[in-house]
Order: C-alpha cells, then structure tokens, then sequence
C-alpha cells in the first residue's frame, strides 16, 4: 500500500507533462510517421526519470531543494542575476504553457459538451484557483494522481483497440530511426516530456522523503506517464495529417465507435486541467526557493499565491481571448526551449558540487555518463526552439530541418568547455 501512495505522489510530474502540448506533439508524430518515433519518448522517459531523480536527490541529500542549491552555487559568485534570470523564464514559460493547457483541454470539453467555449475556460480556471487556493503542494499531488489514472485509462484503452501492428511497435520504440522530415518532430517529443520547471516541483515534493522511496515512486509515475504519451501516439495514427481533435474524434468514432471519441475528449480535458493545476503551482514553488527568504514565506504567503495567481491569470487571459488552441501548445514548447537548457545544465553542475551534496551523494562517472548525454539532448533542443521562435517573431519561414541540426551541434560543443570546467571547480576546491 505504501508503494502505491508513492505512485499516486510521485504522479504529479505526469500530471504536469501530459498536457494539451503532449497530446498534441505525440498524437501529430503518431499521424504523420506512424509509430517509427515511438523511440523518442522512451528516450525522453528515461531522460525525464534521470533529472527528476537528480533534483530530488540534491533535496534529500544536500537538505535544499533545487532553486535553494541554485541560488547557493551561483548567486554569489554573479551577484544573483543566475537565479533571477532562471525565475524570471521560468515564469514567464509556466504563464505560456497555462495558456495551453487551458485552451487544449477546453478544447476537448466543448467538442465533449457543445457548451460555450468561454463559460468552460472560466469553469476550468475556477476549478484550478480553488485546489490551489486551498490545498498544499503535498495535498494537490496527491490528488492529482487520480487524474492521471484516469488519463492512463482512457489514452491506453484507446490506443489497445485500435489494434495496432505489435511489430511496428516494438521496432518503433526500440529501433531509432527518422523519416523524411521527423527529425524536429523527434526532438519535439523529449522536449514535451522533459518539463524544466518540474525539476523544481519534484525537489520540493523530495523533503521527508527517502531516497529509495522518492526513485521507486519517480521511476514507476514517470514510467507510467510515458506509457501514456505513446498510447497518446498510437491514438494518433488513427488519423491523416494535419492534425485537429476534432478531426480525430471523428476518426476514432468510426473506427470504434462513440466511446472512443468520448474517452479521446475528456482524456484531452483531463490532461490540460492536471497541467493548468501543476504549471502555477510549479512557478510559485520555484519562486520560493528561487528567492532569499521573505517574512511570512510559505504556501499561504503573498508571494507564493501572487506568483500562481499571475501565472493563471495570464494563461486565462490567452485563453479567453479564444486564441487556437494548438498554435498557443506550440509557442509554450518554444518557450521549453529555452528553459530546459538552463535548467539541466545547472542541474547537472549542483549534483557534482562537493560542498552542496558531499562526497558521497554527488554524481559519480557512471551516473555523469548517463545525465550528460541528457543534457546535451537538452540544448539541442533550446537551439532549436529559439531558432524557430526567432523566424516566427521575423515573419520568416523556419531555417530548413538539417540548418537547425547543425547549429544545435555547434552550440552544444560550444557548451561543452564552460560546463566540463563547472563541473571540474567543486571537486579541486574552488569556487
């Protein structure tokens, strides 16, 4: 039973990265190339389980949660701007990811429903102000593991009877491989997956826990969330690109009939109303450990609710403005872009900090060989999310597929020195 709790604990990090944008980017791989990308979210499962586990790991052992380490390890040294900066975008992407997560998953209730589209939206936010105003972090995690069951059953259902190849799946999620043209889609399916401001959820979730109960509970609630992304992506082959859920819907209706589409449409609801809860809470908790200790600090603070509050408000300001749903989805994976790269990164160079987490709870080289290819993958993915954003903003058409690759590279090896020497500083002693 308690292995179970830990599960339903722990499933708040599938809550937060099974949204609209998932559904979205997995269903349109699913559509397009069938399930040959099935690889990348394995990929990005195991990539999601490392980092979360390496951020709850700095909590138990080094006894500050992420944003705390962060602010220790380079507030000093560069006068606070690192973690004023790392808040600021984080922010800033939890306000862009709100707005999706609204807008997707009222996407679904009225495709559900047929009501208005801005009394769900309002309904929707409503719901999410008042779990947040009046439950805990611990509290609203725990409730949102019945959410996720929910979305396991309805996504893993579907996708079983549309009674996919077992063969094509096997090859697609253990043999690598890229289409024509899947290459960024590929890249899109780990940058959903791996959600930077869920490092700072599951540090903060990490206090009182032990580290044997805090990998068990991460490795089967992440696990079980990436299941649900690839059912997410089988669900998807049942209809031609581009893709709509409307479109979808019908599809999956005359395939198996009204149950499916039904299932199809609150599932959606399901994963944007457990994203909308999380991404608030996210940036408020990031916020508190982000920034010195203020009087009256804590869940109830000003600070803390002002910060979920602006994040909620923003995102049900796009939302009411009735902006497409999956136009909004995509600008809040660009701004993933640009988090996910700062994140790891400082992530990867706390977890190797002597004085933060000693000798024996830093990385050791087996634990470096796995986490640093991880991060690598990581800014390849802010290169490329910048890029595109930058042509979109430009009114330009995006660099081609093979341009992007290449810069990524580039920036990934520039990288490469100024991480190596971080990592290398703690370890002789100086800072």
């Amino acid at each position: 039973m308690k292995r179970l709790a830990q599960v339903f604990f722990w499933s708040v990090l599938s809550a937060a990265f099974i949204g609209p944008g998932t559904v979205t980017t997995a269903a349109s791989a699913g559509a397009t190339h069938g399930p040959a990308l099935l690889w990348a979210l394995a990929f990005a499962t195991v990539a999601c389980v490392v980092l979360q586990e390496a951020s709850a790991r700095v909590t138990v052992v080094s006894g500050r949660d992420l944003g705390q380490a962060i602010r220790e390890r380079f507030g000093g040294r560069l006068g606070g701007t690192v973690p004023v900066a790392v808040l600021a975008t984080i922010v800033l992407g939890c306000a862009a990811y709100e707005a999706g997560n609204l807008l997707g998953g009222v996407a679904g209730a009225v495709l559900a429903t047929g009501l208005p589209r801005p009394a769900l939206t309002l309904a929707a936010a409503a719901i999410t102000f008042a779990l947040l105003w009046l439950g805990t972090t611990h509290g609203v995690s725990r409730a949102l593991g019945g959410v996720v069951a929910f979305m396991g059953v309805a996504f893993l259902v579907t996708a079983t009877r549309l009674s996919p190849d077992p063969g094509a799946l096997v090859r697609g999620t253990l043999v690598p491989s890229l289409p024509p043209g899947s290459a960024l889609l590929a890249i899109g399916l780990v940058g959903t997956t791996v959600v930077p401001y869920n490092l700072f959820l599951g540090s903060r979730l990490a206090r009182g826990q032990s580290l044997r109960d805090l990998r068990f509970g991460i490795g089967v609630a992440v696990g079980l969330g990436g299941l649900i992304s690839m059912a997410v992506l089988v669900v998807g082959t049942a209809v031609e690109p581009p893709l709509a859920f409307g479109a979808l819907g019908e599809a999956l209706r005359a395939r198996l009939g009204g149950w499916a589409e039904a299932l199809l449409l609150w599932g959606l609801l399901a994963a944007g109303l457990s994203s909308a809860i999380t991404a608030p809470l996210a940036a408020a908790v990031t916020a508190e450990s982000l920034l010195p200790p203020a009087t009256g600090s804590g869940e109830r603070s000003r600070r803390f609710r002002g910060v979920w509050l602006v994040v909620l408000g923003t995102g049900l300001g796009f939302a009411l403005a009735d902006v497409q749903p999956i136009p909004a989805i995509i600008l809040a994976q660009a701004a993933n872009g640009v988090l996910l790269p700062l994140v790891a990164v400082f992530l990867l160079v706390v977890v190797n900090d002597e004085g933060l987490m000693g000798r024996e709870g830093r990385n050791g080289p087996a634990s470096n060989a796995v986490m640093l290819p991880i991060v690598a993958v990581s800014v390849v993915l802010g290169t490329l999310g910048v890029s595109r954003a930058a042509a979109a903003i430009a009114g330009t058409a995006p660099p081609s597929e093979g341009w992007l690759l290449a810069l990524s590279g580039v920036v990934a090896l520039g990288l490469a020195y100024p991480v190596v020497r971080a990592l290398r500083a703690p370890r002789d002693g100086s800072r």
